[in-house]
């Protein structure tokens, strides 16, 4: 006698996931989180004794929150570009999720979708792991879809040698009038981009509006012995008073490829201004450089990615 045919599906691993804009494969990433619907509980008391009345309210989406590297394509790179200079792009797309054989188990779709943050990594000299760059999108809605794992997600390009190019020790910084060449360390970029929700009616979902953008500061460490101009300019503009606008800087940051020649990406500061001077801790018999930390305030960043970090 045959045994009773087992109809449940076998369990599978998400291994492979990219993220789609506006219908296109825009590239593979190292991490994808977020994006699921939720709402509060709406109590209504009814007079009389009678337990309180419960119900959904609106509608809140969580924003998506994703890491790449290097390898993405044009368009991804460019959403970031267009919304640092104010010119805010809404994106339709869907992060698509294939097992292990590359075949599609899930995909998370988003509409309206705004860039919130952007956080590029910290480089130092000495490190040599793989940079990541983190994005969040607010998203005004999303949809979960459930695939039977009969479609191939092979299709999409996987360019491992350019995911593997951007390290955070391959970087180049410029200010005009300071030497930057022994530079060894810049915190990272964490720009954020405030959402707000706007009630239309009596609709359920928000929509999304972006506004102010929120620029961090500049942060580098560099050896002592180069840091005399870096204290003049702290002195003058600091303790002098001397911080009208022409006193301010501009300046850009380069990440490269390993043979320190081909620029990924460039970011473009303005109107930088000195707030802190901190040397390191004073050591009795220390046989270490001692550092001096820079802190800087920005106005703007620019984001400009090269032809070398995209695979389209």
């Amino acid at each position: 006698m045959l045994g009773r045919q087992n109809l449940t599906p076998a369990a599978y691993t998400a291994n492979r996931f990219y993220l789609e804009l506006d219908n296109r494969p825009a590239g593979w990433l190292y991490s994808a989180e977020g994006g699921q619907a939720s709402t509060e509980v709406v109590q209504q008391r009814v007079a009389g004794g009678h337990p309180v009345r419960k119900h959904p309210g609106n509608v809140k989406f969580d924003d998506i929150t994703l890491t790449c590297g290097t390898g993405m394509s044009r368009a991804f790179y460019d959403w970031i570009k267009h919304s640092l200079r104010y010119d805010h792009q809404r994106k339709e797309g869907a992060i698509v999720v294939g097992d292990y054989d590359f075949k599609e188990t899930t995909t998370l779709e988003f509409q309206q979708g705004l860039l919130s943050e952007i956080s590029l990594p910290a480089l130092d000299a000495t490190s040599k792991e793989p940079c990541k760059l983190t994005v969040k999108i607010s998203p005004e809605r999303t949809k979960m879809k459930f695939h039977d794992r009969s479609r191939s997600i092979r299709p999409v390009q996987i360019d491992a040698r350019k995911q593997k190019m951007w390290l955070p020790c391959n970087f180049r910084l410029d200010i005009p009038g300071f030497n930057c060449r022994r530079v060894n360390k810049i915190e990272a970029l964490t720009i954020k981009q405030k959402v707000i929700d706007n009630a239309i009616g009596e609709e359920l979902v928000f929509e999304k509006e972006p506004v102010q953008i929120d620029f961090p500061n500049l942060v580098l460490t560099l050896p002592e012995a180069d840091a005399k101009a870096w204290y003049d300019w702290h002195h003058s503009f600091v303790i002098d008073g001397k911080s009208d606008p022409d006193q301010e800087k501009g300046g850009h940051l380069e990440y490269l490829t390993p043979d320190m020649k081909t620029v990924l990406f460039t970011v473009k500061f303005h109107h930088l201004g000195i707030i802190k001077f901190t040397p390191d801790k004073l050591e009795a018999g220390s046989d270490k450089l001692r550092m001096v930390k820079i802190e800087m305030y920005c106005e703007q960043m620019e984001f400009e990615p090269s032809a070398a970090a995209t695979w389209m």
